[in-house]
């Protein structure tokens, strides 16, 4: 026990002083933070930021709603001086035809024609908006057209039907709801954004710890496997104590990864007011299915170092890998909306997809079925010592074997070896 957590103790220090380390735990979150709020400026930019002027050409073909129209316009522009769009009615006998404004949108002098269909008010058959849709903003002017139009026919129909416009104000006044959270005995406000982010957050928390530490299990022991500082060591102590020991060190260093980032995660949620989006029990939860999912991963990580002579040749073994430990960052915004769904239950008893598929549905419904809860646990606490197993035994006879890469067939030979 003692040469394990010796060679835990190296691992973790020479992981520990290197610069790409430290850039990871320190410069990683700031760096998120930035992109997070770079995108949040360029989104509030996209849909509020100045831009040129919009000639609209407005075809009325019902010869109901222009005047609507025009107000609707104005009262915008007056809202959002910086995205004037200026409108150009046509009569129906005075456009020169649809046809002939299509050729105006083309030609740039318009950014798009609204053709208002005759049966505009009773809502049977579309209106029609022509332009170059060539940008993202391009679907910005559409919505904004479409709302400015139903405006325009709410106000018409309102007319049509003589309704004082005190009595259309108070149709058109807006409903407010607030959401509440009522999990804990003093209702709170809930924002639905962050409660969706959660579950993605834990993921991606747990998907880097896991990956990213087990990759420098692979990496290390490809590297010291050429540079045969692996026949040193193992003159000192057996193969398995070897892994042990780097698996130890390493998820030290995972566990420290993903403690600072924690802390530093819980501390904004503080900040905002959503500290009930974390339990004791669901961080309790978080740090069983890591530790598990990482022995896992890492072991068997170190077992194809241990096999392959170069990362080239490893990248063939880890396809099977990388496609199990992504596909719960593929299903998550499904399995955040449906957390008790067949394909969650399934994953949720499937080892190398059990522990982040397990913390997304946690994170998503905190109520989640006990026995469930149980059942996987106990299905990864006998699957991943089965597994530490087997890579062990790939481990003790690959790492001093070179030259061509074994087969799959190989391995499994191995693995039936005494």
């Amino acid at each position: 026990m003692n040469k394990i957590l010796a060679v835990a103790k190296r691992e973790y220090i020479e992981t520990a002083r290197t610069k790409i380390f430290l850039f990871g735990v320190f410069l990683t979150p700031v760096l998120m933070c930035g992109i997070i709020f770079f995108m949040h400026k360029m989104q509030h930019r996209i849909e509020h930021g100045p831009t040129s002027a919009q000639a609209i050409a407005i075809l009325d073909l019902s010869g109901e709603v222009a005047q609507d129209l025009s107000q609707a316009f104005r009262e915008y522009n007056k809202a959002n001086p910086q995205r004037v769009m200026t409108p150009t009615i046509y009569e129906a006998d005075k456009s020169g035809g649809v046809e002939q404004l299509k050729r105006k949108v083309r030609e740039g002098k318009f950014a798009a024609c609204l053709v208002v269909n005759e049966a505009v008010l009773t809502g049977t058959e579309p209106s029609r908006l022509l332009m170059k849709a060539k940008k993202i903003s391009d679907m910005q002017t559409f919505q904004a057209v479409r709302r400015l139009l139903r405006d325009a026919v709410v106000n018409a129909r309102i007319r049509q039907r003589n309704l004082s416009p005190d009595i259309a104000d108070e149709i058109r006044r807006p409903v407010p709801v607030a959401q509440v959270d009522v999990t804990e005995e003093t209702d709170r406000l809930g924002p639905p954004i962050a409660r969706i982010m959660t579950p993605a957050f834990l993921l991606f928390l747990m998907f880097l710890g896991i990956l990213g530490t087990s990759q420098g299990m692979l990496t290390s022991v490809i590297e010291e496997k050429n540079s045969r500082v692996i026949e040193v060591l193992l003159s000192a102590l057996s193969p398995f104590q070897l892994m042990a020991g780097k698996i130890l060190g390493l998820g030290a260093i995972g566990l420290t990864v993903v403690l600072i980032w924690g802390v530093v995660a819980y501390g904004v949620a503080l900040s905002q007011g959503w500290g009930n989006l974390f339990s004791t029990v669901g961080l309790g939860y978080f740090l069983c299915y890591f530790v598990l999912g990482f022995l896992m991963f890492s072991s068997l990580f170190a077992a194809i170092g241990a096999a392959c002579n170069t990362l080239k040749e490893a990248q063939g073994l880890m396809t099977p890998l990388m496609i199990l430990i992504t596909l719960p960052l593929a299903a998550w915004f499904y399995i955040v909306q449906y957390p008790d769904g067949p394909l969650a239950i399934s994953l949720s008893f499937i080892p190398p997809t059990a522990p982040m598929i397990m913390i997304t549905r946690l994170a998503a419904q905190p109520d989640l079925s006990i026995f469930q809860i149980i059942m996987s646990l106990v299905v990864l606490a006998l699957s991943v010592p089965a597994i530490m197993w087997a890579a062990a035994k790939i481990f003790r006879t690959g790492i001093l074997m070179y030259g061509k890469q074994p087969s799959l067939w190989e391995l499994l030979r191995w693995i039936r070896l005494h």
